[in-house]
């Protein structure tokens, strides 16, 4: 039994010799190009400004007041 040659592919020379000189001018440009980035601190320092508001006192004296609200009528709340 034959193999029809049509559905097979064949390895071209110049094309896998193209592939690799791609291959090796894209290697040779990112190495040229790695040297290109720098990164440079800045002269001023870095401030970073906080606003926050702790409000814990609100809550404790709502609890405190509703506390003292059934204490003082205790018909408001039945248990």
């Amino acid at each position: 039994m034959t193999i029809p040659r049509l559905t097979m592919k064949e390895s071209n020379a110049t094309t896998s010799g193209m592939t690799r000189i791609f291959a090796l001018s894209l290697m040779v440009g990112a190495i040229a190009l790695a040297g290109c980035v720098q990164v440079n601190t800045p002269e001023d320092p870095i401030v970073i400004e906080l606003n926050i508001n702790v409000q814990q006192t609100i809550d404790v004296n709502l609890q405190e007041d509703v506390q003292n609200l059934i204490e003082d009528n205790p018909d408001l709340f039945p248990e």
